[in-house]
Order: structure tokens, then sequence, then C-alpha cells
């Protein structure tokens, strides 16, 4: 009977087996339970610290902030002359060579160089332009809307019939400046009108007008054109400061169709005055050297 009691079943070694077996796999657990735990409370304890040494940064700042604070209200109050808190630290001077200072000076303002270098251009032009253009002897300014006269060789050459050479360079020169004023204020922005207008009418260079009704809407003209009927009071297309063209031999001299001139196109002459490029010396000058060709105009305009 001991010797049966004794058997070992045969399960037996199974149920061993199997108990090894979970045991193995819980310790596994319980290992890496414990390492999960250890790391956790390693990363706690790091942040601890790092939390830690901000806090006294921040402290350390602060109060370096409220020293330096206080520090600056004894420098005003003249408490103290000198602080040994408050340093000043000197720039750091960077020794650059020339060819580095030029390259930093161009970097630097490179936009207003671009811009002086313009206008030097613009200005280097106007005074070639001005320089190298041959200076008529007489100017006659056209303000209106008339392509066949303002843009046609046969004004020009007409009025240099009646002209001298003011200039003494040999030859007689009439130039015609043609300004195309018109209502439409987009158009006059468009091709420069009101630049052109102010600068031809503020200046002393040209006096005799070519224009029509359209002109008086910018033109005072009792304050700034020549009663001609006190210089032509017998002639019958002179009605105050205009001589109306419509009827006159214009369009004859000109080889332009009578549909060219409008019934509002007159001929006029400039008061001298002073303007804002000119005074009246200098309009006078223009005056006495243009008036003799204007009235020899007139003269036969009315044949």
């Amino acid at each position: 009977m001991k010797d049966k009691d004794k058997e070992i079943p045969e399960n037996q070694d199974d149920d061993d087996k199997v108990h090894v077996d979970k045991s193995v796999f819980q310790t596994a657990k319980d290992i890496q339970q414990t390492k999960q735990a250890e790391l956790e409370a390693q990363e706690l304890e790091m942040q601890r610290q790092l939390e830690e040494r901000e806090k006294k940064r921040r402290e350390a700042y602060d109060r370096k902030i409220l020293e330096e604070k206080k520090e600056l209200l004894r420098l005003k109050q003249g408490t103290i002359e000198e602080s040994e808190v408050i340093h000043e630290e000197a720039p750091e001077i960077v020794k650059l060579s020339p060819w580095n200072r030029f390259k930093n000076f161009i970097y630097h303002n490179k936009w207003w160089l671009w811009l002086a270098a313009f206008f030097v251009a613009v200005a280097i032009y106007l005074i070639y332009d001005l320089a190298a253009k041959e200076k008529p002897d007489i100017i006659i300014l056209v303000l209106n809307q008339n392509d066949s006269i303002g843009y046609s060789d046969s004004l020009s050459e007409y009025v240099e019939q009646f002209s001298e050479d003011f200039n003494d360079n040999g030859e007689v020169l009439a130039s015609v400046y043609y300004i195309p004023y018109t209502e439409n204020t987009n158009s006059n922005y468009a091709n420069g009108v009101d630049t052109k207008l102010t600068v031809e009418l503020q200046s002393a260079d040209s006096m005799i007008i070519i224009a029509d009704s359209l002109i008086t809407n910018i033109m005072d003209t009792d304050e700034t054109l020549v009663n001609l009927e006190e210089l032509f009071p017998d002639n019958p297309n002179v009605e105050g400061c205009f001589y109306w063209l419509k009827d006159s031999n214009f369009a004859e001299r000109l080889g332009l169709s009578e549909d060219d001139i409008s019934d509002d196109m007159f001929l006029a002459f400039r008061i001298p005055q002073t303007l804002m490029y000119a005074d009246e010396e200098d309009m006078q000058e223009t005056y006495d050297k243009d008036f003799p060709v204007f009235e020899k105009i007139i003269e036969d305009l009315s044949k």
C-alpha cells in the first residue's frame, strides 16, 4: 500500500511543468513592471530636477532684474555715482577692409543709390538735350486738339517768313509747341498736358498763342492776354484779346481746309508779367522780340 501510495500519477509531471511555466512568466512580468516603475521614477526625478533648476534660474534672473532696477533708481537719484551691478558692455568693433566697407555701404544704401542714379541720368539727359537742341528764334504755342495745325510743319514755315535770326546762328527757326488741351482730365493726365501747360505758361519763352475757347477754363484771358482792340481797333477779326481765325486767311496760308479751323479758334499774345519761372523783365524782352512778328502775321492774315 505504501508503494502504491508513493506512485506518481501519470499527469503529475505535466501539472508541475505548467506550474513552473506560470511562475517564470509571472516573474518576468514582475521584473518588467519593476523596471518600468524605476524608469518612471527616474523620469519624474529628472523632471523635478529640471523644474527646480528652471525655478532657480528664474528666481536668479528676477533678483538680477530687481537689483538692476534698484541700482538704476539710485543712479537717477544721485545716491551713487557708479554702479557695480550694471555694466555697460562695449560693442565689439569689427574692423572691415576698405573693399568690405564699400560693399557694406552699397548693400545698406542700394535703394537710395538707385534713386540717385536715376535722377542723375535724367539730369544728364535733360542737360544734353538742352545743349544739343537747336534754340528757336520764336515759339508759337498751340493749345487745342487741332492735330492738323499742331503736327504740321506749315505753321512754323509760315511764321518763319516774318521772323528774324534773333539768336544769330545763321538761320531763322520757328518752333511750334503743341499741347493738346481737352476737357477730359484723364486724357490730359495721360499726355502730361497739365505739366506742359504749367511749364510753358509760367516761362517767358513763348508769347504767341493759338487756342480755342476751352483754354478760358484754365486761363484768365483778360489778365494774361494783350487787349488787341487797342492795338488793332479797325480790324474786323479782333474782339477783345482774340484775333478770330475762322474768317481770316489762316487756313489758306497753311494749306488747310476751312473745316480745319473751328469757329472759336483764335490768335493771341501774352502780357509780360512775373511768373513762376521768369520775371517780368525776361518776359518783356521776349515780348519786344516777338511782337513785331505777331503784327506782321495779323497784317498778312487780314489781307
